[in-house]
């Protein structure tokens, strides 16, 4: 009668092989549960010059307050590894969306749009839209936009929102921030549309004026990250919210929006009762 033992080991071996490859796979899972491009690690597309969400200092370090706060939310969900790259606000979404990076901040409103391309945490932060411009462009509100030439960002809720409401008015696209108040202050365009923020900011710089400042609560600002990271968003909303609870949020926020108005729906619960 034919013995079956070599049959038996080389089930056992398949077995084994099978064994040592699920629990393989099963590490790496435990050590990149986020589904990082290296586990521990988080490599963000920013900007260079969205003071104060997102700037370089002196040193080339970014810093701001999304620089801040994601960096605090990282470090709640385990990854002190935080690296930002600059990049043009137009790129930081495809960036993102094809692994280029883990994540892109860079107070980003959550849109339809962008919800095409990429997911995003809960919102963390919302704000005014501004057309700033000079004392001498002819520009003093909304309705004598038309037929003026307004600079807008590439990629912004700003661009978005003149396409939809600016119809008389000759839209003229730039990369950043810096470039269109370049522009603004050579002539080239008669007023820029950019965050409140960042046109206090330039206003001070530059002696330009504020000639209308349009609310924007229905955008909110999120971290974006590519489709389908559930575990990674699920720890960033309740980071987010672990952050806001405790006090960090405000923290941040006076620190560096010092006299600007603050969402109550980002407070810890006991200031939205005390403000309410």
């Amino acid at each position: 009668m034919k013995s079956h033992k070599p049959l038996i080991a080389l089930a056992a071996s398949l077995l084994a092989a099978v064994s040592l490859f699920t629990n393989a796979a099963s590490a790496a899972s435990n050590d990149n549960p986020y589904g990082l491009i290296e586990p521990g690690h988080l490599r963000v597309a920013s900007l260079g010059d969205a003071k104060p969400y997102t700037f370089t200092d002196a040193n080339g370090q970014f810093t701001g307050f999304d620089v801040e706060f994601f960096t605090d939310v990282a470090h709640r969900i385990g990854i002190n590894n935080v690296d930002f790259i600059g990049q043009d606000f137009a790129g930081i979404l495809p960036a993102v969306a094809n692994g280029q990076y883990d994540a892109g901040v860079a107070a980003i409103g959550i849109t339809k749009a962008r919800e095409q391309t990429v997911d995003f945490s809960s919102g963390y932060l919302a704000g005014y839209l501004t057309v700033l411009t000079s004392k001498t462009s002819g520009v003093k509100n909304v309705d004598t936009l038309a037929k003026h030439r307004l600079a807008v960002i590439q990629g912004t809720l700003q661009e978005s929102y003149a396409v939809d409401h600016f119809k008389q008015t000759d839209l003229v696209r730039f990369p950043d921030n810096n470039a269109a108040i370049s522009a603004m202050n050579n002539g080239t365009v008669d007023a820029v549309f950019l965050d409140y923020e960042s046109a206090k900011t330039y206003a001070d710089r530059y002696d330009l004026i504020h000639a209308a400042d349009i609310p924007s609560f229905d955008a909110p600002a999120g971290f974006a990250i590519a489709k389908n990271k559930v575990a990674f968003k699920t720890a960033l909303d309740k980071a987010i919210k672990s952050a806001m609870e405790d006090g960090t949020w405000k923290r941040l926020y006076e620190k560096w929006f010092p006299g600007s108005p603050m969402p109550k729906q980002y407070l810890p619960a006991a200031d939205q009762t005390t403000q309410s």
